[in-house]
């Protein structure tokens, strides 16, 4: 049911989408007599135009309301995320974050160090009142929502044109097979170029994600296996079996092992490789540094046997959070409240959606005008309408620790130094330790 209405949401925002004019407030500078200082995370850093939203609307709230804040956003890589946690370890998290809402969430969470909506409600009813319920997110934790939602996001097939068309090879389409699609990356690094652009160092998820997915079917995607020998684990054995194979077929970038996502995303923009498997974010960032945005599409992951190609990844995965360091402060719990309901406005999610063609959490959907769009977002509009599900992330499900094989692992696993099997067998160890650590706080509490 959650998927039809996912489903049922980015189609719905997709006939009225569109880019909408962003210019500078004309507003006159209110002095505030004594202004509160915030500090803000969020994942809008770089140039892109997600982080060009982000700065103006950051801006239009400083000058409407005189207060301070102090901006600490960054690229969400697995460094990133790291450094979150290590900042609420140590009471060094912001004011207020805009941040994932599935398991990498439980550790403060657990330690209380976020407010929940509804103890924030209790004093601000109005709180996040445009936001549909459908979009809310209750945490495993306790079952309680602690996340305030903004717009979705999918995850697809990004397309270097410029590079397909001088090899010689057609762009993947919703009825590209698999072997279809490996035989298009070895004529491309057969034509001088890198089929793949990726950092497993950095950002080896994606391509994670989609080989489980490969194994799979959208209704078994989520399953979390326990022992090697259930099916979702045969699965996800066969998908780091396929990252591997396709490591050794040179389908990735030669320095892939210790090369930075930013590098592996330019080398895509210059024409050095074909394809990018990333997020819905990427569309903004495409847009900012295309010189002519034509040269690039964006389409579906080919699939392997229950997987259809238009089965993508995609969801409701981030939002806003408020921490209990702010809301215990009076004057810090208003502006955190007012700084939240600024950046959630109908009007701010629909600038955020519009640019990577996203669907929103507003109740009454985002309101665009077709006209705007460019032709990479106009591409995203038709995959989209072509999807026959949306599954979220599997990896969202996962602790930062319990994954650690095989995302700090991944150039083990994909050169051979750690076998497929060790692999899977430390990520259930891992699992288990989790388990007994959290039953024992329990019991203690």
């Amino acid at each position: 049911m959650k998927k039809k209405l996912l489903i049922s949401s980015v189609l719905i925002m997709l006939s009225f989408v569109s880019g909408c004019g962003i210019g500078l407030p004309d507003k006159e500078v209110e002095e505030s007599k004594n202004p509160v200082e915030l500090s803000v995370t969020t994942t809008w850093a770089g140039n892109d135009d997600s982080a060009k939203t982000y700065k103006w609307y950051l801006q239009s709230y400083i000058e409407e309301s005189g207060n301070i804040v102090n901006d600490y956003s960054g690229s969400a890589n697995e460094i990133f995320k790291e450094k979150i946690q290590m900042d609420f370890e140590v009471g060094g998290e912001s004011d207020i974050l805009f941040y994932f809402n599935g398991s990498v969430a439980d550790s403060f969470i657990k330690a209380g160090r976020v407010v929940s909506l509804d103890t924030i409600r209790e004093e601000y009813p109005e709180y996040g009142n445009n936001i549909a319920e459908s979009a809310l997110m209750p945490s495993a934790v306790d079952g309680k929502v602690y996340c305030l939602p903004a717009y979705g996001y999918w995850e697809a097939l990004f397309v270097n044109k410029k590079v397909c068309e001088a090899a010689g090879v057609e762009i993947p389409d919703a009825y590209t097979t698999w072997e279809e699609f490996e035989e298009t990356c070895t004529n491309i690094r057969a034509a001088g170029y890198t089929p793949i652009a990726v950092s497993l160092a950095m950002e080896p998820h994606y391509w994670f994600e989609f080989a489980i997915y490969n194994h799979v079917s959208p209704d078994t995607h989520g399953q979390i296996p326990s022992t090697l020998g259930e099916q979702s684990a045969l699965a996800w054995k066969a998908g780091l079996t396929d990252l591997k194979d396709m490591y050794s077929k040179g389908y990735f970038p030669t320095n892939t092992l210790f090369t930075s996502a930013d590098e592996s995303f330019q080398r895509f923009m210059d024409g050095e490789s074909a394809f990018l498997v990333d997020g819905s974010w990427r569309v903004g960032q495409i847009t900012s540094n295309a010189e002519n945005i034509g040269d690039f599409t964006v389409t579906y992951v080919p699939g392997k046997g229950e997987r259809k190609n238009t089965d993508i990844i995609g969801g409701f995965s981030s939002g806003w959070y408020i921490t209990t360091k702010a809301w215990s402060d009076p004057d810090k719990r208003q502006a955190a409240v007012d700084f939240i309901t600024h950046l959630t406005s109908e009007e701010a999610i629909s600038d955020f959606a519009s640019i990577s063609v996203s669907a929103t959490a507003l109740k009454d959907g985002a309101k665009y005008n077709e006209s705007g769009l460019n032709p990479l977002q106009k591409d995203a509009v038709k995959m989209l309408n072509g999807i026959t599900s949306i599954s979220p992330a599997v990896q969202d499900s996962l602790s930062v620790t319990s994954r650690t094989p095989f995302f700090a692992g991944m150039s083990d696993i994909v050169t051979g130094r750690v076998s497929v099997e060790e692999t899977m067998e430390e990520f259930f160890r891992l699992r288990i330790e989790e388990a007994a650590v959290i039953e024992e706080i329990e019991q203690m509490n």
